[in-house]
């Protein structure tokens, strides 16, 4: 039986862009929605072409931000889909989205074009913080959004961003606990970070702009965890915590290896053991489409090895982690012959990897790995050479986890 296959629609407009965001989003003045959806259309049907009969087990529309979308062009996406590939009863359709009250009033008619799933870039729980972020929203529109999603969809998870500029522990400590008092089944809660383009960046470089220190992040990814598993909602992934059945099997896809089509400006994939990468400008792409059928800027066949670090990269990021026949599988190489036997042996006697033969020889951080899982896929590597800075003995510093904003999928 083939493997099953997820569908990322990305969707690159914005009506600002936020000052840490390195995502490939734009601010335009109009967009031609008809020509954009015969465009994202195109695209879909050129990847059905290549993986004919496979199942689709999630839609997922990112951005930008794609509650900008007109619901009729949603419904369209979804609806082709639908007749492009075989797709199981109760498919996940997750839905970014801001919440303004324009984009909050259209969420009836996307639950009715499909859409069952939302993630709501809340952000923050503080009006001043929310404006620091460059977030078009106040607080008292991001909670009357939340409400009207919770009334039209049956799941809905929203974002936060700690390690915020001028945040405190304790600050971070009842935002957080405001925020699990919502009632949603996920959360999914990022360490910001300053990414290079952006305006953050800028003002970084200027010493504009003062971040928690190592030992205050440390402490907060570590609140988070406990707390939300308090509340009923563990931590299945780095930043992400749901309750039991409303982990998002969209992003599970990407953290298991499996495969996903990406279409639309700037969309990574990974089909049949290539990557493929669409033309990042949006016009660019949409020109691209409308002469060749199209959006591609590259595909690259992926070798056992290359598949062997990236499935190895993105599976130490589940809590329960990686699975060795799925990894085989998946990569054409065995996990113990993608990772370092004795940097394995070396990180469980530090607790920093739960022992092979207690998890029926899964490769599984324990919670103090995971704030670490960076430096662990380094050490663990088999195609690393010698070990981290030349084999210094291991993990030592918590800034080296990255459960970030700008550079992940989400929630």
């Amino acid at each position: 039986m083939s493997e099953p296959l997820a569908l990322y629609v990305h969707w690159p407009f914005c009506v600002t862009k936020c000052p840490y965001c390195d995502f490939n989003s734009h601010v335009r003045e109009g967009v031609d929605q008809a020509r954009w959806l015969a465009a994202l259309l195109a695209d879909l049907r050129h990847e059905a072409v290549l993986t004919p009969g496979r199942r689709l087990v999630s839609i997922f529309f990112g951005g930008g931000t794609p509650s900008l979308m007109p619901p009729a062009t949603v419904a369209a996406i979804i609806g082709e889909a639908q007749r492009l590939w075989p797709v199981p009863d109760g498919i996940e359709i997750t839905l970014e989205a801001n919440p303004s009250s324009v984009e909050a009033a259209r969420f009836a008619d996307f639950a009715a074009a499909g859409v069952n799933r939302v993630s709501l870039g809340l952000q923050a729980l503080d009006d001043a913080a929310l404006k620091l972020l460059g977030r078009p929203h106040d607080l008292a529109q991001g909670l009357a959004a939340l409400e009207v999603a919770q009334r039209h969809f049956g799941r809905v998870s929203f974002d936060l961003i700690h390690t915020r500029p001028g945040q405190t522990v304790a600050g971070w400590e009842a935002e957080l606990a405001r925020a699990l008092r919502f009632g949603t089944g996920h959360l999914s809660a990022y360490q910001l970070t300053i990414e290079p383009g952006t305006r953050f960046h800028t003002l970084a470089a200027r010493g504009l702009l003062s971040l928690p220190g190592e030992e205050e992040a440390t402490e907060m990814f570590e609140m988070t965890g406990a707390m939300c598993a308090a509340a009923g909602l563990p931590l299945y992934e780095i930043s992400n915590h749901a309750r039991p059945g409303e982990a998002s099997r969209h992003n599970r896809v990407y953290w298991t290896y499996g495969d996903y089509i990406g279409i639309g400006p700037g969309a990574h994939g990974r089909r049949n053991r290539t990557a493929t990468l669409r033309l990042r400008r949006p016009e660019t792409w949409l020109e691209a489409v409308e002469a060749r059928g199209h959006g591609l800027e590259a595909e690259e066949a992926i070798d056992p090895a290359t598949a062997a670090e990236e499935a190895l990269l993105m599976g130490l990021r589940l809590a329960d982690g990686i699975d060795p026949a799925h990894f085989a599988r998946r990569t054409g190489v065995a996990l113990d012959a993608a990772v370092d036997g004795g940097a394995r042996s070396r990180l469980e006697a530090m607790g920093l990897l739960l022992p092979a033969d207690s998890v029926a020889g899964r490769l599984v951080a324990t919670a103090a790995g995971r704030s670490l899982t960076n430096r662990l896929i380094l050490e663990l590597s088999a195609s690393s050479g010698a070990g981290l800075n030349g084999g210094d003995g291991g993990p030592s510093s918590a800034a080296d986890v990255r459960p970030t904003i700008g550079t992940g999928v989400t929630g």
